[in-house]
């Protein structure tokens, strides 16, 4: 995957995002749906806390990574969708998809999004994404 990030564009977040994404010649997309912090049996993990939750969702995108037979460098695009955001979620949240990726978190185009609400009450975060399949 080609990653751009372009001199006229802020090169502030560029361990964390890439300005553009590009995916290689033949690849296929596949887009991995919302996911939530409920684990496989679809229990609620992380109750009330941002981080917590954030820390399943990406848990849940690695396996669907995996599911996939990508890597993390193989995502496009990711979407955080954060209900109440805050700030001081920022950094809690990113760490936590630290905690999952370590050192293979997914630089990618990237979009944060503030949100009133998700599908169910108890939800607060929400991570989908677009990876590149060889």
């Amino acid at each position: 995957m080609e990653k751009l990030n372009p001199a006229e564009l802020t090169q502030a977040f560029s361990h964390l995002i890439a300005q553009i994404a590009v995916a290689p010649t033949g690849a296929r997309l596949a887009a991995i749906s919302g996911q939530v912090a409920v684990d496989a049996a679809g229990t609620l993990v992380g109750g009330s806390d941002h981080a917590a939750q954030a820390r399943q969702c990406f848990a849940n995108i690695r396996a669907a990574l995996a599911a996939l037979d990508v890597c993390p460098r193989d995502m496009l695009q990711m979407k955080i969708h954060v209900v109440g955001h805050r700030p001081d979620l920022v950094p809690a949240i990113f760490a936590a998809g630290r905690d999952v990726f370590g050192d293979s978190w997914p630089v990618c185009a990237s979009t944060w999004i503030g949100v009133e609400t998700l599908a169910m009450p108890e939800w607060l975060v929400e991570i989908d994404a677009l990876v590149a399949v060889s």
